[in-house]
Parts: structure tokens; C-alpha cells; sequence
């Protein structure tokens, strides 16, 4: 496990760096000039080259790229072209909203989805099963923007139950769970499908198995032979799910955050490449990919405590 844990930080390494290198240059490949952006239309040729001198952007690509490098060894990120704010303070003001929306998406989607896919396994064919694959086929097919207007239209327009959007009040008083409500359904309804069609193919393939008949011949009960025998062989490939989906739901947290007015990194993101704010961009999409990879790892560890037999040598 040990050996595990060195080789994917090493792993870890070299995908931040290609990862920082595959960003950096497309942001300065991309049409647009920041330098244009922060002088305005009035700004003339000399203003320009000034800013562009002054944000080191006259300098050649490569030499832009390896004094990035040389700054996130010592920890520094650069500074926000727009604010002139520290990447690293931009990020942590923003980010504690992105990892609230995201847990509680991924608490929804777990209960939903393997709730729902174990109920449709045991009932296999019955309605239940007909309206969990009818559910996980809409919540897969519809778009988050869709929903999350829908969502506010209703609960917050309509019936004023919930707040429109914004997490402005602390997430353990009843008025920030209320505003964690819809983005949360919203952002966690596709994952909670996927959870739910997962659970209910893994836990179909473990009910039929050898052990499972025995278990039933020998008189165990029905509640202790799904929750305590098969629930647990059947939560392997559904932690790989959880894993992959609660990576994806932080980079899919950018169109939720807009629609609820969240200011989270989603928003930070898409605003930064609005305004060609290389060191922001940068700074939070290597954010995003190492928290990826580091739930992974935390995936495969888990794998170990489910199923002792599994090995990584």
C-alpha cells in the first residue's frame, strides 16, 4: 500500500506538470490579448506594450513557462492579472463554496443512487425497477442549467421554500443547508443516476452468485444476506464510480455556480478565462486535477479495507 501511495504521488507529478504545460500554452495560444483587455478600447500602442511588459508577457512562451514552474516550487502561483490578488488567496476564498456544493452533491448522489439501485436489484422487473431506470435515464439526459431553473422557478419562485442561490450563510445553521438544497439536487442528480445504475448491475451480478445461494439455503435472512453478505462485494465498481464522479463534479461545478449564483472556483474558473487571467486559469485547473487524482488514490485505498483480497504489486 505504501509502495501505492509513493507511486501515485510520483504519478501525481508528472500529470500536474503536463497538465500545466497543456494549460498554459493553450491560454497563450488562444485568441485574445490580456494586455488589450486591462487598458480598453482607449489604451494606445505604447500603454499596451507597457502592460505587457509589466506582466512579462513580452517575453518568450517558454521562458513565461519555466518562471511559472520556478514559482509553484516555492509556492507561488503568480498574481491575478485583472486584481492583481495572490492565485493562492483568490482560491482560497473561493474554494471552500466549490468543496461545500460538491460534498453535498455527492451525499445526495450516494443516498439516491445506491438506495435506489439496491431496492431496483431485489426488485428486479417490478415497477420499482421500471421507475429507477426511467430515473436514472432523465437524470443523465437532463442538462444541470435546465434543472437548476427549473428547480428555482419552483421551490424558490414559485412555493418560496428555498433560497434563489449564493452560500452566504454557514453551512451548519438551517439557512446555509437551505441554500446548499438546490445546487446540490442540481449538480448531484447525473451522478446519482450513474450511482443508481451501477449499484443495481453489481448487486444483480453478486445476488446470483454461489455464496449468496448457499447463504439463502442455509436460512439467512433476507435483510442480513443484501446488507451484510452481497452490499459489500457489490460496492466495488460503485466506489469507483463515486470516486471518478466526485472528481468530475468539481470542474462540473462551473455551470451550477453560474446558474445559483455561487462564487465558488467554477465561476473564479470561467471569469478568469473571460479575461485572459493566465495565473488564475492556471492556478485552478491544477487544483481541480490534483484533488482528481488524489480522490483516486483515496478510491484504491478504500479498495483494500472492502476487499482484503485485493492486491497492488
Amino acid at each position: 500500500m505504501i509502495g501505492l501511495i509513493v507511486r501515485r504521488f510520483l504519478q501525481l507529478i508528472l500529470l500536474l506538470l503536463g497538465i500545466s504545460f497543456l494549460v498554459f500554452m493553450s491560454m497563450h495560444i488562444a485568441p485574445g490579448d490580456p494586455a488589450t483587455i486591462i487598458g480598453g478600447p482607449t489604451a494606445s500602442a505604447s500603454d499596451l506594450e507597457a502592460i505587457r511588459d509589466n506582466l512579462g508577457l513580452d517575453r518568450p512562451v517558454i521562458v513565461q513557462y519555466a518562471d511559472y514552474l520556478g514559482g509553484i516550487l516555492q509556492g507561488d502561483f503568480g498574481y491575478s492579472f485583472q486584481t492583481g490578488q495572490s492565485v493562492t488567496d483568490a482560491i482560497i476564498t473561493r474554494f471552500p463554496n466549490t468543496i461545500k456544493l460538491a460534498t453535498a452533491s455527492m451525499i445526495v448522489a450516494i443516498i439516491i443512487g445506491i438506495v435506489t439501485g439496491i431496492i431496483s436489484a431485489i426488485k428486479q422487473n417490478s415497477w420499482i425497477d421500471l421507475s429507477s431506470t426511467t430515473f436514472a435515464l432523465a437524470g443523465v439526459s437532463i442538462p444541470n442549467f435546465w434543472l437548476g431553473a427549473m428547480l428555482i422557478l419552483v421551490f424558490a419562485v414559485n412555493l418560496q421554500w428555498l433560497p434563489v442561490g449564493g452560500l452566504s450563510a454557514p453551512i451548519y445553521t438551517i439557512e446555509g443547508m437551505k441554500e446548499l438544497i438546490l445546487p446540490a439536487i442540481t449538480l448531484g442528480t447525473a451522478s446519482a443516476a450513474l450511482i443508481a445504475r451501477m449499484s443495481r448491475s453489481a448487486m444483480l451480478e453478486v445476488i446470483r452468485s454461489d455464496y449468496i445461494r448457499t447463504a439463502k439455503a442455509k436460512g439467512v435472512k433476507q435483510r442480513s444476506l443484501i446488507w451484510i453478505h452481497a452490499l459489500r462485494n457489490a460496492m466495488i465498481p460503485v466506489v469507483t464510480v463515486i470516486g471518478i464522479n466526485f472528481g468530475g463534479l468539481l470542474g462540473g461545478t462551473i455551470i451550477t455556480e453560474q446558474v445559483f449564483a455561487i462564487n465558488g472556483i467554477g465561476r473564479l474558473m470561467i471569469d478568469a478565462i473571460a479575461a485572459r487571467d493566465f495565473p488564475i486559469v492556471q492556478g485552478t485547473v491544477l487544483l481541480v486535477a490534483a484533488i482528481f487524482v488524489f480522490v483516486n488514490l483515496i478510491v484504491d485505498v478504500i479498495y483494500a479495507f472492502i476487499d482484503p483480497r485485493i492486491t497492488y504489486n
